[in-house]
């Protein structure tokens, strides 16, 4: 058991990457928690970019009252990646120092871990897994997935009604850059036809002939859902070509390319959908909200125990942690959910 009111600390709070549902709940718990263990919370601005050039706020439980509902981040966030900034590692280290904080909680995804890993050897670190594409080696769910895939089933409820008014194909876009964890666990819970994830080779002539076997047998729409990060011809979609701080492609088209192959090889009346941010935004389901309150209290409470270079996580129904030396790649989907899925197509 963790004493209160120890020698007071300042410990530097930050969220980083693509916010999500649930981050808020993170950082409410991390400061309701800290005041118990007499630590002030130093709430760090638009992430890594906050850090490095000191924009800074005290966070008190007056500040996180009431935000636990909330989307997004009171903090804001940002892609910066330090490494591409010049002396950004150096000026991490002084502004921490500056600070007078003892230690740093990140949370942020797949990105942030990496970065995590190599600063852990400047300043004491202790990581919180999110993302909507639950994608981070290690824990079972990530804050923010759930919501999104809550988010996204509801919009595929909403499209399938359109959809079967119009005997109508409509390809839902959904957000997945390497793995297809939203568009499988939506696509199952939504009943789509169809889900197309970058992990399972993409085969849109034999898509086609089964949507055109499926109306023969009385089928009259169709719902296709598709990751971004799907690869057509084992190349990625981009209609912007651009890319962001982290040297990833700017995704998205790949449902609008998919929409105008069926609709020339099948002549069935075909639409297509992009949910895109939406899925980032709104107020985090109770699962999120639930989760962020959990890791936040286990991170600070891993600081007051300094136990540093680690992340938390979530296996089965267990709050534990993880070694950041440990964290290698990213996580694929749940096979057995893909496949069951599949079974039902």
């Amino acid at each position: 058991m963790i004493k209160t009111k120890t020698i007071k600390k300042w410990v530097g709070v930050l969220t980083s990457g693509g916010d999500c549902p649930g981050l808020n709940g993170a950082i409410r718990a991390i400061v309701k928690r800290g005041a118990e263990l007499d630590i002030e919370i130093v709430g760090i601005k638009q992430g890594w970019k906050g850090i490095i050039e000191n924009k800074t706020e005290i966070l008190n439980e007056k500040k996180v009252s009431g935000i636990l509902s909330k989307g997004g981040t009171i903090l804001g966030s940002s892609r910066t990646n330090p490494s591409k900034i010049k002396h950004g590692f150096k000026e991490i280290k002084n502004n921490f120092k500056k600070l007078k904080l003892s230690a740093l909680i990140v949370i942020g995804g797949d990105d942030a871990v990496g970065m995590a890993q190599k600063l852990s050897k400047l300043v004491p670190i202790v990581v919180i897994p999110k993302t909507i594409d639950n994608d981070v080696t290690g824990t079972d769910y990530c804050i923010g997935f759930q919501t999104a895939v809550q988010t996204a089933t509801e919009a595929i409820d909403r499209i399938s009604t359109t959809a079967e008014s119009h005997s109508r194909v409509i390809v839902v876009e959904v957000m997945g850059r390497h793995f297809g964890w939203v568009a499988t666990y939506a696509g199952l819970a939504g009943s789509a036809d169809f889900i197309l994830i970058p992990e399972v080779v993409v085969d849109i002539e034999k898509i086609c002939a089964l949507l055109k076997a499926k109306r023969k047998k009385g089928k009259k729409f169709s719902i296709i859902v598709v990751s971004e990060g799907a690869k057509l011809k084992n190349k990625l979609v981009s209609k912007t070509g651009s890319k962001d701080a982290f040297g990833h492609l700017e995704l998205g088209g790949i449902g609008e390319i998919i929409a105008n192959f069926i609709k020339e090889k099948t002549a069935l009346d075909v639409k297509f959908v992009n949910l895109g941010h939406i899925l980032r935004g709104g107020s985090p389901c109770a699962f999120d909200r639930i989760l962020g309150s959990c890791f936040g209290v286990k991170a600070i409470e891993m600081v007051a125990k300094k136990e540093f270079s680690k992340m938390v996580i979530l296996k089965g129904t267990k709050i534990k942690t993880q070694s950041l030396s440990k964290i290698r790649g990213q996580r694929k989907v749940n096979q057995e959910v893909y496949e069951t899925a599949e079974k039902l197509f």
